[in-house]
């Protein structure tokens, strides 16, 4: 099966630079390929302050946002099998990053709401059909439902352009795909999870049986919503169990859709339920719940904190959780610095920078230091930002304000602290929540911006002399989810990526992401695995069966 290049996850939930004053600006013209990028504005340091502003990518004219081809049938809550309002008739509006004008007003669900999705799962599972049904006629749903996922790509591509900003060829060309693929590779495992027969010291026949854990609670992020919807739902599904997840407050749309369209497939009422809301009201809610065997959480590491401890607090649910990350992306002096300097770009920038395994802490060896910081400085500035429905764009709008503001402070931190400014720094536009591609080199390890995880378009460059160092540097994080390396030595390579306490480490690549591949973090990144083989634990039990033998003719 073809890997495919695509960033991971994350939900994370500070004001605008302040003014800065400089000399000699020019104003000239760049070709971006696509489109015509109108004012490129050359900052020349006054030499003022620690931190000097070298080359600054400058505001590109944001249209008026193109008007999405695609109807919004789908705000309600679903719960057995029917789309209803939430218990309160309380609704909240989702948010176009574009402009932050209202897309659509979604039913907001509460305690009260998980209460009905959960009794509803709970009765799918103890007496519906689903755990009972053959395993192959549940592959067969899985199939048919993959099959609606390919004949509906573009307007699901659409409801997640328009919901999170991301642009449309990327959730058309790429996600969509990908969460299609997923799917049928799930409904493969579907008939293949069986327990072994194991030999025992005695007259005993013994057995395992991996059964379906029972009632699995979800909570998804907003920054690739239907892909953890996939990543979440695939594997639970194909082991018999019935579901209840909570969709990002941000991005509820496209999980809302792809959920109607599996039960068009047809499954059986109450075996996916999904909620929209927030996570203090309707995310406690499922996290504590007594009913819910199981838990799933992909957002930031201090929710995830939280997520545990009201799983703890309740019944003592298994949890899984995918959390933060500050990725070292390291480039030895025999790198190809040309093709380092593209995949530090994909690594940190693809997704406006909001993956949770984004290559955010670039390590470059001192030798090819300066090279690599010019070229990766003229690749920021050639990035093209824009509407996400327009063809061509690399870069639409951050999620919302919160974020926004949140990454804007980071850059200020970054300036403070004296990183050099290489490019960008600054918003784009005055409508929406777009920001320039923004690089800075001469970066410390104890600054924040080297050390907090930004989740959003700002590459940070540090210096390295030599393995050891590197290692020392790339280990001392709080975070361990994933890494990059890029080296012609094959030995390097071997010693780093064993040297590396990460979950997945990428050598001369980034962001190759397959449904059989395996994903997750050490430390504060998280537990457990999504995607291929090691998810489908996360959603079994184990039981042994032991049966005494009589006059047996063997052991």
């Amino acid at each position: 099966m073809a890997a495919r290049r695509i960033s991971s996850l994350f939900s994370r939930s500070f004001t605008s630079l302040s003014a800065k004053s400089f000399t000699g600006l020019d104003v000239c013209k760049i070709d971006m390929g696509p489109f015509f990028l109108e004012h490129c504005i050359k900052w020349k340091s006054s030499g003022l302050g620690r931190a000097t502003c070298r080359y600054s990518t400058a505001a590109l004219s944001i249209e008026e946002p193109i008007a999405p081809s695609v109807e919004i049938n789908h705000t309600q809550l679903l719960i057995n099998g029917q789309f209803v309002d939430a218990a309160s008739g309380k609704t909240f509006p989702t948010l176009d990053p574009r402009s932050g004008d209202v897309i659509a007003h979604v039913a907001e669900g509460d305690a009260e709401d998980i209460n009905r999705a959960v009794s509803a799962a709970r009765k799918a599972f103890d007496e519906g059909p689903w755990p009972k049904m053959p395993a192959y006629e549940r592959s067969k749903i899985l199939l048919r439902f993959a099959d609606l996922l390919e004949k509906h790509n573009d307007e699901l591509a659409t409801l997640e352009a328009w919901d999170s900003g991301k642009p449309y060829e990327q959730a058309a060309q790429i996600e969509v795909p990908m969460i299609t693929r997923l799917i049928r590779y799930y409904a493969g495992w579907a008939d293949k999870i069986h327990g072994l027969t194991v030999p025992s010291d005695g007259q005993y026949h013994v057995q395992t049986l991996h059964e379906p854990i029972g009632v699995a609670g979800q909570i998804i992020p907003w920054n690739f919503p239907l892909l953890m919807f996939a990543w979440k739902i695939g594997p639970a599904l194909a082991c018999g169990n019935s579901v209840v997840l909570k969709t990002a407050e941000q991005t509820p749309l496209s999980a809302l859709y792809a959920a109607r369209l599996l039960h068009e497939a047809g499954l059986p009422p109450g075996v996916l339920n999904v909620i929209s809301g927030f996570g203090p009201t309707a995310g406690a809610a499922l996290a504590s719940h007594m009913e819910v065997d199981k838990l799933a959480f992909t957002g930031s590491t201090a929710t995830g904190q939280a997520v545990l401890g009201l799983s703890a607090k309740s019944n003592l649910k298994r949890v899984t959780l995918e959390l933060g990350g500050k990725s070292p992306f390291i480039i030895c002096e025999d790198a190809d610095v040309d093709h380092a300097v593209e995949q530090a770009h994909f690594a940190l920038f693809f997704n406006q920078g909001q993956c949770c395994c984004a290559g955010s802490r670039t390590y470059v060896h001192e030798r090819v230091y300066d090279e690599f910081v010019e070229k990766a400085k003229a690749r920021a500035m050639k990035r093209v930002v824009g509407d996400p429905f327009k063809g061509g764009i690399e870069q639409g709008p951050q999620i919302d304000s919160e974020q926004f503001e949140k990454i804007m402070r980071y850059i200020r931190s970054g300036v403070d602290s004296g990183a050099t400014l290489e490019t960008g720094g600054d918003r784009l536009g005055k409508k929406g929540f777009y920001i320039q591609p923004t690089v800075f080199s001469d970066v410390k390890d104890d600054m924040l911006i080297a050390q907090d995880e930004i989740f959003g378009p700002v590459q940070t460059i540090l210096k390295f002399k030599d393995l050891g160092d590197v290692v020392k540097r790339a280990n001392s994080s709080r975070y361990g989810l994933a890494a990059g390396v890029f080296t012609q030595n094959i030995d390097t390579a071997n010693t780093l990526t064993r040297a590396l306490r990460v979950g997945t480490v990428w050598v001369n690549c980034y962001d190759i992401f397959d449904a059989a591949i395996p994903f997750g973090g050490y430390k504060m990144s998280g537990q457990g695995r999504e995607k291929g083989i090691y998810s489908l634990q996360n959603y079994l039990q184990v039981k042994a069966v032991v049966t005494p033998l009589k006059n047996p003719s063997w052991l």
